[in-house]
């Protein structure tokens, strides 16, 4: 018969533990940046995208062709000396789509900046102060978004003389109230946190409030805005210069390039084509990189999804 001995008790030996489990903890920036960098499609679309602003902006300096030289060589196909070919002028479609490339990022990237900065605060102080300050706000921003943005869009372009900047201005101008929206959605119910009334009791301002403690806590709809934002303004641009009423020659985007060359789709359709293809990536990089970003800052959409 076997002897039991309780635990403990002489001759009895008890099992040690020879490791040790520890959990690393990890901060809210260090899980939103796993969760990012596992969405696939997302890392595969900022390394495009990256490259194509590498490539747009640095290019044009190590390429031996200007956008704006001529060349002996009229209506070329594509090859080793023009690898996009050139157009009846002569111009080198290779350094064309490059600086068209430049200024549409250009434009994209500035209105969804300025439209971001202006929607984030804008909606920021409407959800902060709530009352007849945030009816009198939340007004002009339905007012904003019942304007017909192409419309309103071609038509202000058309008095600014073509110029990139200002065809971004107009667009942020108009894209604004989208991000004001969720921004107050989101401030309204973090103004009643506690973290909001400890901020209160110690005496800080309205100022600090807003810019110290709620609009950082609404970083990730921001952002996720953001390269909304930047998508619409390529595609709004693209419209905008193929009717005529964006970017004016001797500067160029990529919807000039396409406007420039539809009569040419069917003897030379690289002229059409090729632009028309970085319009496409940089779109769909963009809403996969938004896609990422979405799931990161909330996993739950993921969930959901799936």
């Amino acid at each position: 018969m076997t002897d039991l001995k309780a635990p403990g008790s002489p001759g009895t030996e008890v099992p040690r533990a020879d490791h040790e489990f520890t959990v690393q903890q990890r901060s809210q920036t260090q899980l939103i940046l796993r969760r990012f960098l596992r969405h696939r499609a997302a890392m595969i679309s900022l390394v495009v995208f990256l490259l194509i602003l590498l490539w747009a902006f640095v290019g044009p300096h190590l390429w031996h062709y200007s956008y704006q030289k001529y060349t002996p060589d009229n209506s070329q196909p594509p090859s080793v000396k023009h690898p996009f070919g050139t157009n009846a002028a002569g111009y080198d479609a290779y350094a064309q789509v490059m600086r068209g490339t430049q200024t549409s990022l250009k434009i994209a990237l500035l209105t969804a900046l300025g439209s971001t900065l202006l929607g984030a605060v804008w909606g920021a102080v409407a959800g902060f102060y709530r009352g007849v300050v945030d009816a009198v706000m939340m007004r002009v921003t339905d007012l904003v978004l019942t304007l017909p943005l192409f419309a309103i869009a071609l038509v202000i372009s058309s008095r600014t003389g073509g110029d990139w900047y200002w065809i971004a201005i107009v667009i942020a101008g108009l894209t604004w109230a989208y991000v004001s929206r969720v921004v107050r959605s989101t401030v309204l119910s973090l103004r009643e946190k506690e973290f909001v009334e400890a901020a209160r009791a110690l005496g800080a301002s309205d100022a600090r409030i807003i810019f110290r403690h709620l609009l950082p806590n609404t970083l990730g709809p921001i952002i996720v805005n953001a390269t909304v934002l930047v998508a619409t303004a390529i595609l709004t641009e693209t419209a905008l210069s193929f009717l005529g009423f964006g970017v004016q020659p001797p500067d160029t985007s990529l919807g000039l390039l396409v406007s420039q060359a539809q009569t040419a789709v069917d003897t030379r359709p690289w002229l059409f084509y090729i632009p028309g293809a970085f319009i496409i990536a940089i779109a769909l990089t963009i809403n996969f990189i938004g896609d990422g970003l979405r799931d990161a800052f909330d996993p739950r959409q993921q969930r959901v999804r799936q």
